[in-house]
């Protein structure tokens, strides 16, 4: 481990969700390895105790932070609007007593993107900042193109067929029809949403938790566009040594499942921490998985109960189904031959790291983006879209587990699995920029 002379503490503020949470966490056992103390800042949260198990971490709590509840009844850019306002002053007392309890001891104040109200306090109290975005390099170049966007222009221009299907211009293979703006409420506010998310402020560089070989071409374009440091430092759940951190309780029986099965003949089911199916959905897709005559691991949030019993006694025949899973210990095990997933960006490096080929079942923003990336640009899955009816279901299945372009995706897989394991091994694109990273926090 390297040495610091003095630890020097950093300040991380993530958002509270756990695809927001878990790359954080990641980020600071990876400084801890490199000498560093670690806070974090939290709004007020019921999970906040479920945290307290991470060795050396100081955990604090930003007062009048608004709840995740508030989501629902405001929609998420309303709600992120509202928490980087209502947050920023109490933000700034935390810090103010964190400087006397750490005798002006702060390296630095990361966060993360969306909780831009840090830079304020950053900036009263002459910290250095970095910003931190848990999406991957396209979706924040794609966020950066949103920006420039005249909303009520893009409403009237959008209804011709022919700019629906124009390609935006260095996002390849995006077209305009396929921007993430759907399920985000009123398009101008998203855009002034846009604005604030990329804007550097004071901020010294920006952390992206990506690897440079699935898209150098967009972090060429990002560095250009940020004009400061971008450092790549993904995937971050093996740069730090592979320890996971989640907000809900895993089900380990489904691993002493998986030992029973033969190897690559699981398809694993994971939606998300967020996103639940409706009932219709979910009895479509257990017909569909049970009438493809293949095992499968399914995560329903509500659990096998949920279901009716005559398709519960069908699918525990074939399946099994958890609450929760081990994510990454299920997408590395042997028996896990494919990945039916909403593809979430950690969801993606996860499988991706695993070499595992993917369903792609997208349901809003740069999910979409994603999937479109793993079935036209990286071509390691496919993309199944519309109303989930088990026809399609079965059919998705087995073309990806059993037909020859499965085992194509597979190879390919296999191949992103040793170039993002090399990146973070000594002399590779995210070790080399993890210890940028560590020499530019001992001089700021």
């Amino acid at each position: 481990m390297e040495k610091i002379a003095h630890k020097r503490r950093i300040v991380l503020v993530p958002l509270p969700l756990q695809g927001h949470v878990t790359p954080m966490m990641h980020l600071g056992k990876s400084l801890t390895l490199k000498g560093f103390s670690i806070t974090v800042a939290l709004g007020q949260l019921d999970q906040v105790s479920s945290w307290q198990h991470f060795p050396g971490f100081q955990f604090i709590t930003i007062p009048e932070s608004l709840p995740l509840s508030e989501v629902e009844a405001l929609g998420p850019v309303e709600f992120l609007i509202k928490l980087n306002k209502t947050s920023e002053a109490s933000f700034k007392n935390c810090i103010s007593q964190l400087l006397i309890q750490q005798g002006n001891d702060i390296a630095c104040i990361i966060y993360d993107d969306l909780m831009y109200f840090c830079e304020a306090a950053a900036k009263q109290f002459k910290l250095p900042s970095i910003i931190f975005s848990t999406a991957s390099a396209t979706h924040n170049f794609c966020v950066c193109f949103l920006r420039q966007l005249n909303p009520s222009k893009f409403l009237i221009d959008i209804e011709d067929p022919e700019i629906q299907n124009k390609v935006v211009e260095n996002l390849h293979p995006l077209s305009y029809k396929d921007l993430p703006i759907a399920g985000f409420g009123p398009l101008e506010r998203f855009v002034e949403l846009c604005k604030e998310v990329v804007n550097r402020r004071t901020a010294s560089a920006v952390i992206i938790n990506t690897v440079s070989c699935l898209e150098s071409l967009s972090l060429t374009r990002l560095q250009q566009e940020f004009g400061i440091p971008v450092y790549t430092l993904g995937p971050l759940h093996i740069t730090a040594a592979s320890t996971t951190y989640s907000l809900l309780e895993e089900d380990m029986s489904c691993i002493e499942w998986l030992n029973k099965q033969k190897p690559r003949s699981v398809v694993y089911i994971s939606l998300g921490s967020i996103f639940d199916m409706g009932n219709k959905e979910v009895l479509e897709m257990a017909w569909g998985l049970c009438d493809s005559n293949l095992p499968f691991l399914w995560v329903i949030r509500d659990g096998v109960e949920s279901l009716p019993e005559e398709v519960s006694k069908m699918v525990s025949e074939r399946g099994y189904i958890v609450k929760w899973a081990p994510h990454i210990e299920v997408l590395g095990h042997p028996a896990v031959g494919g990945f039916w997933s909403h593809c979430g960006w950690n969801s993606i490096l996860e499988g991706t790291a695993e070499g595992v080929p993917m369903i792609c079942r997208p349901f809003q923003g740069e999910q979409k983006l994603n999937a479109m990336y793993v079935e036209s640009v990286w071509k390691i899955g496919i993309q199944v879209g519309g109303e989930v009816e088990r026809g399609g279901v079965e059919r998705a299945v087995k073309r990806l587990m059993t037909d020859e372009e499965g085992a194509d995706m597979r190879e390919r897989a296999l191949d992103f699995k040793e170039k993002l394991k090399a990146s973070v091994r000594s002399g590779g694109s995210s070790y080399n920029a993890l210890n940028e990273l560590v020499n530019l926090l001992k001089t700021e």
